[in-house]
């Protein structure tokens, strides 16, 4: 079975208990070209994190570092600490296939498995890191996982269809209900809606309200008002001097939006770059 809990090598503070995720001294570098550089900041538990920023300001890149899908590219690597409740995710020893049960992604564009059914792209993850017993317990976990990603009602009667075969917000859905599945502690989430329809980013907007009941997201947008709407934290980049995206401003959105502390982040709040 692969482990889904990282080994502790130290004790939690009191003060961090609220805090799931805490990046320190991030860069991250493709080949020799430094994407980003001295990211800080802590991911507060069971809250809707949003980075915003213009584009190639690194927001990809940084959320890619928080479950090693950055490291899959060819030349890419990391320095500083990405720390999950306190163990540190590049540590050695770590498995990151393990890890991303931990902190899943849901990417850009849906990407259903197009030769499986909705019922198999659900169980695909589960069926892999053997987290079931028996089949009967495999079909209450999809079920769940639809019924969580507000799916369950639109596919009870098309779950041995192809998951190609569904609408574009329904195939996002359908990729949450897939990262659900093994039971994640983070969600990461890269521009969701890019790809959808106004009615069909709704959905999933309410969806991450819901969801962030139970589990911590951290969303990558260009909207604006999206990020407004379904964020209890802001982080603003930007690229600096030398392209290497940076950290300008992170706090609750109301202070971001309404009196950020940087000029940079007013500016483009604003719409005066970007």
């Amino acid at each position: 079975m692969i482990q889904t809990k990282l080994p502790h090598q130290e004790e939690v503070p009191v003060e961090s208990k609220d805090m799931v995720l805490s990046v320190k001294n991030l860069k991250a570098w493709y080949d020799s070209f430094l994407a980003i550089k001295d990211v800080n900041m802590d991911i507060r538990r069971k809250k809707v994190t949003a980075i915003i920023g213009p584009s190639g300001c690194g927001k990809s890149t940084l959320i890619r570092c928080l479950n090693r899908m950055h490291e899959v590219v060819h030349g890419a690597r990391v320095g500083g600490q990405v720390l999950l409740d306190g163990a540190d995710i590049y540590a050695p020893g770590v498995d990151p296939v393990g890890l991303r049960r931990c902190i899943g992604m849901v990417f850009q564009k849906p990407n259903p498995f197009p030769m499986m059914s909705v019922y198999d792209n659900v169980a695909a993850g589960v069926k892999l890191s053997r987290i079931f017993s028996n089949t009967e317990e495999l079909d209450k976990i999809v079920e769940q996982s639809l019924r969580h990603a507000a799916l369950w009602d639109e596919v009870k009667d098309k779950l041995y269809q192809s998951g190609a075969s569904l609408s574009g917000g329904q195939q996002q859905r359908l990729c949450i209900a897939r990262a659900l599945a093994v039971k994640p502690e983070v969600i990461l989430m890269d521009e969701p809606c890019s790809a959808l329809d106004p009615v069909a980013t709704l959905k999933i907007e309410d969806l991450m309200r819901t969801l962030v009941e139970d589990y911590t997201i951290v969303i990558v947008t260009h909207n604006m008002q999206q990020a407004a709407r379904v964020s209890d934290m802001a982080v603003f980049m930007m690229m600096d001097t030398d392209r290497a995206g940076t950290l300008v401003e992170y706090g609750t959105t109301s202070q971001v939006f309404t009196t950020p502390k940087d000029k940079r982040t007013e500016d483009y709040i604003t719409g005066r770059f970007g």
